[in-house]
């Protein structure tokens, strides 16, 4: 789950009721950087995330940056950069962590819509 996912979840968006399969499913992985991101968008809008953090934490696993992740995701962060306008580097967090899961990113990002790691809820 990217932070996209996650918003637009607790939105209750129609984007969000795409989502909600996923969080229910009880197979979750969420990276540990979507909940650094989550928090400074909720920090940033004035809203507590404390109650939305340990949903995620709840209904989800959360993995670790390590390493070698951390190396892998530098790595995805230069290619994609040479062919995606905007990518991040926690779009290349969020999708090492995908591929070492053998996962996939739902999102709504549109950055990663020509990934084949991606299910669009958009």
């Amino acid at each position: 789950m990217d932070t996209f996912a996650w918003i637009e979840y607790f939105a209750g968006s129609e984007e969000g009721q795409k989502v909600q399969p996923y969080v229910e499913g009880g197979e979750t992985v969420t990276p540990s950087i979507v909940i650094a991101e989550f928090t400074d968008k909720y920090e940033r809008e004035g809203k507590n995330p404390k109650e939305r953090l340990s949903f995620i934490r709840a209904k989800s696993a959360i993995s670790p940056l390590d390493d070698d992740l951390a190396e892998t995701a530098g790595k995805i962060s230069a290619e994609r950069r040479k062919k995606v306008k905007g990518w991040g580097l926690v779009d290349s967090v969020v999708l090492a962590t995908a591929r070492a899961k053998g996962a996939k990113v739902v999102t709504g990002d549109e950055h990663f819509r020509d990934l084949e790691e991606t299910v669009m809820i958009k």
